[in-house]
């Protein structure tokens, strides 16, 4: 089978909505809920039908598309420019030090304060993989995919990339961190609150939630522990960020805790390292011997597709597989971006 990531179409919207309904919830930008979705694929319609090379507030939504059967069994998102609807909150993780003269010790304290410090960065996130397709490294070309869509169309990505982590959230489908604060504030299970923010935005938070720092000793013990952390299905996307040159800065969800990863857009190490080539041939018995695999890219905004290739380089440019070839639908002449694997 072959698959290839595609600009999502207002088509898509069934069966992003299946795949919604499998997340178990935690996932923002993917709601189990159709008018929403529907209203994120025609933002993104939106942006992929404007052609100005410039940074905006723009959401950009693609799919993974399985081309022998024509369906969808994954999708991913790029945001240009978070935090202008509406602000992009965090909490910061610092650590107070105070000495005591009468005691003669030293006191540390955690504290998470309410910032909007990552606004105005793009981000990356709502992908999902369905179920039965995680393996194969399909996670994987979905993930650098997008490092190779902002290579693509640099100039509409900010200088900064970020890219939240879902916290832990129990069999239960509550968030412990959510239930140590936000739940005692705003009245809401998190699974209510989760909706809401996918559905309305955060400004609520903004209206309800505590300004003053809040010091964690003051929280109970299951929700000290689980600050910062990812939830296991979301173990190995943080390793690949931080393969991919990503790393923690202490900042958290505001909803369920789990880690946000920042990097500077030029040193992703997909974006950094993608190189430009032109398709001159199809691979043949004398030179598939000296292929390796890599992720090709071609295209842009809405003609952008994404997939893996055998490719073997000449001087004149590069020789790809018949398959890549077919599921990028390219002719020899086709500009690429490719990234080794």
């Amino acid at each position: 089978m072959s698959f290839r990531i595609r600009a999502a179409r207002l088509d898509d919207l069934q069966a992003l909505y299946e795949m919604a309904k499998l997340t178990g919830g935690g996932f923002t930008n993917l709601p189990a809920d159709r008018p929403s979705l529907k209203a994120k694929l025609e933002q993104s319609d939106t942006a992929f039908a404007r052609t100005v090379d410039e940074l905006d507030d723009e959401r950009f939504v693609m799919v993974l598309e399985n081309i022998d059967t024509k369906q969808v069994r994954g999708t991913c998102q790029l945001f240009t420019k978070v935090g202008q609807q509406w602000p992009f909150y965090s909490y910061r993780m610092s650590t107070l030090t105070q000495y005591s003269d009468e005691l003669d010790r030293t006191f540390r304290a955690e504290m998470l304060s309410l910032v909007t410090d990552l606004e105005g960065s793009s981000e990356v996130g709502g992908l999902f993989l369905h179920p039965n397709e995680r393996a194969g490294g399909l996670g994987l070309l979905l993930a650098r995919s997008r490092y190779l869509f902002i290579a693509q169309h640099r100039a509409r990505f900010a200088d900064q990339v970020l890219a939240e982590l879902r916290g832990i959230i129990d069999d239960a489908g509550d968030s412990p961190f959510w239930d140590g604060i936000g739940g005692k504030f705003f009245g809401m299970s998190f699974d209510e609150a989760d909706m809401f923010n996918a559905l309305h935005g955060n400004q609520f938070i903004a209206d309800l939630m505590p300004k003053n720092p809040i010091y964690t000793a003051m929280l109970d013990e299951d929700a000290r522990n689980v600050i910062g952390r990812p939830h296991v299905s979301g173990r190995a996307a943080m390793r690949m960020l931080e393969n991919e040159g990503f790393v923690f800065e202490n900042y958290v969800d505001i909803f369920d805790g789990g880690p946000t990863m920042v990097a500077r857009t030029d040193n992703v190490k997909s974006i950094a390292g993608a190189e430009r080539a032109k398709l001159i041939d199809r691979l043949d018995d004398s030179t598939a011997e000296t292929a390796h695999k890599a992720l090709i890219a071609t295209g842009k905004l809405r003609d952008f597709r994404c997939a893996y290739a055998m490719v073997a380089k000449t001087d004149d440019g590069v020789m790809l597989d018949d398959d890549a070839i077919d599921t990028l639908d390219i002719e020899s002449g086709a500009e690429l971006l490719m990234i080794g694997r």
